[in-house]
């Protein structure tokens, strides 16, 4: 099973939401977003805006393949500003009855997940308006762009904190996608000059990667 995390267009998010619905896919999340490429490269591609949408879904090994076809024969993902998606591998579903849903009624379904990919997921948790400081940090690592999403943390802003940082604050969730063995010294970069001691107060993690679509020239 795969969480797929699709990161479309404005005007794709329909297509996105009918490919779901004709595989039968049981869960969408739809959130906003935006893309964190700079004005030079906007404007070298010929795009004029940032804004995005961001789909959350979940899938098996064979609709996540049908899915990634779809989104390349529909909507032309991996041509520069058409959108970028990716699989998560999930680790553990909680109760038969959840991976039967998930599986389209399967009653003997199994999952067993396998973790080793080439690429990796790094999430960001940031303080809002400090995207650009952790985007620089990361490009001199070698990332070549992001997503980030607009959150909000929870609890008491005065006594809920996590490594000197209040989660209660405005947030910005930064989504990069990055081989493998380049994961490292992005967050490395990132922990240096945006972590938990900066203005941005950055927290990262990182998740593997089973499928990705939409990245350009570091496809292999």
């Amino acid at each position: 099973m795969n969480y797929i995390i699709s990161v479309v267009k404005p005007e794709s998010l329909e297509a996105v939401v009918g490919i779901s619905e004709q595989l039968s896919l049981p869960v969408s999340v739809k959130l906003r977003g935006r893309g964190t490429a700079v004005q030079s490269m906007l404007d070298l591609l010929g795009i004029e805006s940032t804004e995005k949408r961001v789909l959350f879904s979940i899938a098996d090994e064979e609709k996540t393949k049908s899915f990634f076809k779809e989104l390349k024969y529909r909507l032309f993902i991996g041509v520069p500003g058409h959108g970028i998606a990716m699989a998560v591998p999930i680790k553990s579903i909680g109760g038969g009855k959840t991976l039967s849903y998930l599986n389209g009624g399967q009653q003997n379904a199994k999952y067993q997940p396998e973790l080793n990919y080439a690429y990796e997921l790094i999430v960001i948790i940031a303080n809002e308006g400090r995207t650009d400081l952790v985007m620089n940090a990361a490009r001199e690592a070698g990332a070549t762009g992001g997503t980030v999403l607009h959150g909000k943390g929870t609890g008491d802003p005065e006594t809920q904190k996590f490594l000197n940082v209040s989660l209660a604050h405005e947030k910005e969730v930064i989504l990069i996608v990055a081989k493998s063995a380049q994961k490292s010294e992005i967050m490395r970069s990132i922990l240096r000059s945006a972590g938990p001691s900066s203005e941005a107060g950055a927290i990262t993690f990182s998740l593997p990667i089973s499928e990705v679509a939409g990245f350009g020239l570091f496809e292999d």
